[in-house]
C-alpha cells in the first residue's frame, strides 16, 4: 500500500527526527548553489564564506549549551564518533571508567574494546526498574584509578531521564572527568555545561536539533586533554608534519560536512526561535497522554518511569503473545506508522528493563508529531493487542 506523506506517522524520532524544518533543506540548496566550497581550503570568498557558515553554527550551539568559547566545540561525523573521540581519546592503560547499565553500544563497545586493547578497568551502575540511576552508586563506585564517569542524559529504549547534574557535582568534587551522551536530549532539553559540571559533553546534530545525518559534535572543556582520533589536513599549519594541537583544528581533520552544518545551522536558528522549554512541553503532553492511553489497553505493557519530569519522549511497549518486529511490521503495512523494534543498540538497557529476550516496540516522539496521530496510533495499537 503506498501512502502519501501526510498519511504517513512518523514516530521513530529517537533514530533520526523527521520530518526537518523546510528552512534546513533551503539553507543546504543555497550552500550548495552560492557557496559550494570547503572552508579553510583557500582565501576567495566562497570558501570564507563556507568558513563563516561552520563557525556560525558552533556560535549557536556554543550558547545553546552555555559554553563559554565556541572553538571547545568541535564537529563529528555523529554522537558516535564523538562518544569514541573522547572515551579512546582520554583513557589509558591501567585507568578505571565508571557507565551505567543504560548506555548504548557507542559507549558500551568502546569501553569494552578498551578493556580488552588498554586493560582499562570499568564498572556498570544498575538502574532501578524505571531505567533511573542513583547518582550515589556513582560515587561508591570510585577508585583510585577512576578517571572518568559516563552517563547517558536520556535514555534511547525508555526515556529515561537521568540526574547529570548530580552525578557532575560528584565528578567535580572528586575532580574526575564526565561525559555525558546527550543523543537523545540535546535540543529537547536545557543543558547547561557550567551548571551541570559537565566536562565532555557528546551529541548528534540529526535528532532533536533536528539537523541533517551525518552532523554531530563534541564539546571539550578546558581541563581535559584529549588525544584525536585521526590526523590530517586542516587547512592551518600545512608546513609542520605534525598536527595542530589547538583546537577545533586539532580535531576535524579533513574537510567539513558544510552542506550538512549550513542545514545544522538553519535548524539550531529554528529550535531557538521555538525555545528549548516549548518544545521540551509538547513533546511531554504528546508523551503523559500516549503512555496513560497505551498502559489500559488489555495486552499491552509499558516500560519506564510514569513522572513525567523523567521523561524525554521515548516509549517502549510489548504485546503479549506477539513478536516485536512482527507488530512494527502490521504497524507500518497497516497503520501507516513507522516504529522502531528491537534492542535498540543498548542490550544492557533491556537486561535492565527485563525486556533483552524479547526487545520492544518503540515509540519516540517530536515536534511535529500531534495529538491526532497519537490517537491513530493507539487505536492501531489497540486493534493489533485484540488481534
Amino acid at each position: 500500500m503506498n501512502r502519501t506523506d501526510e498519511q504517513i506517522i512518523y514516530l521513530d524520532n529517537a533514530a533520526t527526527s523527521w520530518p526537518k524544518p523546510p528552512i534546513m533543506m533551503e539553507a543546504m540548496i543555497a550552500y550548495d548553489q552560492n557557496v559550494g566550497a570547503s572552508a579553510g581550503r583557500g582565501a576567495y570568498r566562497r570558501s570564507v564564506e563556507s568558513a563563516r557558515i561552520i563557525f556560525d553554527l558552533r556560535e549557536a550551539l556554543a550558547k545553546l549549551f552555555n559554553i563559554a568559547t565556541s572553538e571547545r566545540l568541535v564537529f563529528t561525523f555523529n554522537c558516535t564518533e564523538a562518544l569514541n573521540t573522547a572515551l579512546w581519546g582520554l583513557l589509558n592503560d591501567g585507568d578505571h571508567c565508571v557507565i551505567s547499565s543504560m548506555e548504548h553500544n557507542s559507549v558500551l563497545r568502546p569501553v569494552h574494546t578498551l578493556a580488552k586493547e588498554r586493560n582499562i578497568k570499568y564498572d556498570i551502575i544498575p538502574a532501578d526498574g524505571t531505567g533511573l540511576v542513583n547518582p550515589d552508586d556513582y560515587r561508591k563506585a570510585m577508585k583510585p584509578q577512576t578517571k572518568l564517569l559516563v552517563l547517558i542524559h536520556g535514555s534511547n529504549v525508555v526515556g529515561t531521564v537521568q540526574p547529570i547534574a548530580e552525578v557532575g557535582k560528584i565528578a567535580k568534587s572528586a575532580g574526575v572527568h564526565y561525559l555525558v551522551d546527550a543523543a537523545q536530549t540535546a535540543g529537547a532539553m536545557p543543558i547547561d555545561v557550567v551548571a551541570d559540571n559537565i566536562e565532555l559533553l557528546a551529541f548528534p546534530g540529526h535528532k532533536s536539533l533536528l539537523g541533517p545525518l551525518g552532523t554531530g559534535a563534541l564539546y571539550i572543556s578546558p581541563a581535559v586533554k584529549l588525544r584525536p582520533l585521526y590526523q590530517g589536513g586542516t587547512g592551518t599549519h600545512s608546513h609542520l608534519e605534525e598536527q595542530p594541537e589547538f583546537l577545533p583544528d586539532c580535531f576535524e581533520s579533513g574537510s567539513h560536512n558544510a552542506l550538512g552544518l549550513a542545514g545544522w545551522l538553519a535548524s539550531t536558528r529554528f529550535i531557538k526561535e521555538r525555545g528549548v522549554s516549548e518544545i521540551r512541553k509538547h513533546k511531554l503532553a504528546l508523551t503523559q497522554y500516549f503512555i496513560e492511553r497505551a498502559s489500559s489497553i488489555n495486552g499491552v505493557h509499558y516500560y519506564g518511569s510514569r513522572r513525567m519530569e523523567l521523561q524525554n519522549g521515548v516509549v517502549s511497549l510489548t504485546f503479549d503473545g506477539l513478536d516485536v518486529g512482527k507488530v512494527g511490521e502490521r504497524l507500518d503495512k497497516e497503520f501507516g506508522i513507522m516504529a522502531r523494534t528491537g534492542l535498540h543498540c543498548a542490550p544492557l538497557a533491556h537486561k535492565t528493563m527485563g525486556t533483552f529476550a524479547t526487545g520492544t516496540v518503540r515509540f519516540s516522539f517530536g515536534i511535529f508529531n500531534d495529538l491526532e496521530q497519537i490517537e491513530r496510533t493507539l487505536t492501531a495499537c489497540a486493534r493489533i493487542a485484540k488481534n
